[in-house]
């Protein structure tokens, strides 16, 4: 019983540390594998692009500003009276043609004033007759009587001649002064226009000098538009020189004709408004407060039913303007949204993202033009992306068809499609191989 019992206690440790260094064994002669895939080459994304292309580029410039008259004055009364008929256009906003009575006073002082003035006329005529008639009789007289000496002027009644001259000179002016005022109670339009106050009515008495109307002509308006400096270089600029208005050479006309501009004059005030316009005259200042120089827009018959359809232009309106600048010979063109921070934007290039540094020449709200970093050729990516690196696989929306057909390929059409290739260019497929894993290292490492 005790020998049992010491064989079972030698041997028992014995068991126990040989399996455990079978064991150990096993585990050391078996270790764990990973099954992990090797990453994929795949695209991990879709992108929408475009093919960069040189184009011929027309800048148009945007602007704003407010629509004032060409002309605007105050209608004023040159004589005193009472107003007893007006015209039924001399209202606020009432249309009025060159020429058109607007006013009439009472003239009937006028015409008073007038015959007396003709009565003194008459008078002073008369005056002047009978001193000629004294002149000629004085003249006959010395000759008789003066021995053959030579007459002085109180002689021969000169002064006195003279002085009836005179008068009528006088009284013909008078008559020209009533006359005058008398056309002056018919108050006449001075140019095309339009009533913008009245202040005046009928029944009224007014005296000289009193206000009776602001009015403003009617065959252009015009708007001040301010340019942006970096649009400067971009615009015609229709420029005037010293003297050009005695300067009558057909070139030179063409040339000034060549330099107006057209301009789109829009605005939402009462719906969708919309004016053709042209730029006829560039300011002679920078404007001090905002350091940009202005040029003058026209439109022409704005109140015209002919030219301009829908709801009138009115003074003061705020309005939107789009110049025509000058065109631009093999421009590369982008939409604005696809630049980053102003700086940068990313192209497609052999199934990879790649990041562009650019520098713009121009740019406004939704286009820009660049002049280095890019290249006709390149496909910009147009989708907006958020944080990526250069050298991420990306798929290009139109083609992803072609590269999911190209991946579903079964090894023996891989393998097949690559001996083709190896044959063309004479060489084995693993050497194909090899080439394609360097090319992709040199790639991986350019864009890092």
């Amino acid at each position: 019983m005790s020998t049992l019992l010491k064989y079972k206690k030698i041997l028992l440790p014995s068991i126990i540390l040989i399996t455990t260094t079978a064991l150990i064994m096993i585990i050391f002669n078996n270790p764990p594998t990973s099954h992990r895939a090797k990453p994929s080459q795949a695209a991990q994304m879709t992108v929408t692009t475009t093919t960069l292309a040189a184009q011929t580029y027309q800048v148009i410039v945007q602007s704003f500003g407010t629509v004032k008259p060409r002309t605007q004055s105050v209608l004023f009364s040159q004589v005193s009276g009472q107003i007893n008929h007006v015209s039924k256009q001399f209202r606020t906003g009432g249309f009025f043609e060159q020429g058109d009575i607007l006013i009439e006073l009472d003239d009937r002082d006028h015409r008073a004033e007038v015959k007396i003035a003709q009565a003194s006329l008459m008078s002073a005529r008369q005056n002047l007759q009978e001193e000629d008639a004294r002149v000629k009789q004085a003249k006959a007289d010395w000759k008789r009587l003066g021995k053959g000496k030579a007459p002085n002027a109180l002689v021969l009644r000169q002064p006195q001649y003279e002085a009836a001259k005179a008068q009528v000179l006088s009284a013909e002016a008078q008559l020209d002064k009533v006359k005058l005022s008398l056309e002056r109670t018919k108050i006449v339009a001075p140019y095309a226009g339009r009533i913008l106050q009245k202040n005046v009515d009928i029944g009224q008495v007014i005296s000289s000098n009193t206000q009776l109307a602001d009015i403003f002509a009617v065959d252009y308006v015009e708007i001040r538009l301010p340019i942006k400096n970096k649009d400067l270089p971009l615009m015609k600029l229709p420029e005037e020189y010293r003297n050009a208005h005695k300067q009558s050479k057909i070139g030179d006309a063409a040339n000034n004709s060549s330099m107006i501009s057209d301009v789109v004059i829009s605005s939402d005030l009462m719906g969708q408004q919309v004016w053709q316009g042209k730029i006829v005259r560039t300011e002679s200042a920078i404007d001090e407060m905002s350091q940009q120089l202005y040029v003058v827009a026209q439109i022409i018959r704005p109140y015209d039913g002919k030219y301009n359809q829908g709801a009138q232009i009115k003074m003061g309106q705020y309005v939107t303007a789009k110049i025509t600048g000058r065109e631009i010979q093999n421009a590369l063109v982008i939409p604005s949204s696809a630049i980053y921070q102003g700086s940068y934007v990313y192209i497609v290039k052999e199934g990879l993202l790649m990041r562009k540094e650019i520098k713009l020449g121009w740019q406004n709200g939704t286009e820009s033009i660049v002049i280095q970093g890019l290249l006709a050729g390149d496909e910009l990516v147009l989708t907006s992306l958020g944080q990526v690196s250069s050298g991420t696989p990306v798929a290009i929306a139109g083609k992803i068809s072609t590269q999911i057909k190209r991946e579903s390929r079964s090894p023996k059409e891989r393998r097949s499609k690559l001996e083709k290739i190896a044959k063309e260019q004479n060489i084995t497929v693993e050497a194909l191989i090899a080439k394609r894993k360097d090319k992709k290292v040199q790639t991986s490492k350019v864009n890092n």
